[in-house]
């Protein structure tokens, strides 16, 4: 459903059903997060991958974004910030034609600790999601959901 071209004016009188494109993009949004955590639920983070380029997201993510521990909950206002969202703008373009759906919205988790959750998600793009999660499963932070599921 194209808008038009880049930089065209959106007029409300023209515009197709937004409500409708807002409640496909959620339910994307909530697809992506159930399935995600099914997979933690079946598979360890640590042997994941998320990506085929996994290793470079990783190194880009570090050299980016050092002072972003993974094991932190994430500060939603410094990532959505004026400076927050240009560096990860930044981050982000390096993958518009190397991920499918690379800007695409997506749920992530504010901490690796906790399950998804009303107060313990934000909405963040794909690519900030690859860059985190993958950086937390490389540490093993994940790993819990599977142990988790596989204690009961």
């Amino acid at each position: 459903m194209p808008l038009g071209p880049a930089g065209a004016c959106l007029h409300p009188d023209q515009a197709e059903n937004f409500e409708d494109m807002e409640k496909q993009f959620a339910v994307k949004a909530v697809q992506h997060m159930t399935t995600y955590w099914a997979i933690l639920e079946k598979m360890k983070g640590s042997q994941l991958r998320l990506t085929k380029i996994d290793d470079e997201i990783l190194e880009h993510f570090k050299k980016d974004f050092p002072e972003l521990d993974p094991r932190e909950t994430i500060n939603e206002d410094t990532m959505k910030s004026k400076e927050g969202k240009e560096r990860w703008r930044n981050f982000m373009m390096a993958y518009e034609k190397k991920i499918d759906d690379y800007n695409f919205g997506t749920m992530l988790r504010a901490n690796p600790k906790f399950e998804y959750g009303e107060k313990e998600t934000i909405f963040a793009m794909r690519m900030q999601f690859y860059a985190i999660e993958i950086a937390r499963n490389r540490q093993g932070l994940n790993d819990w959901v599977y142990e988790q599921a596989h204690s009961a």
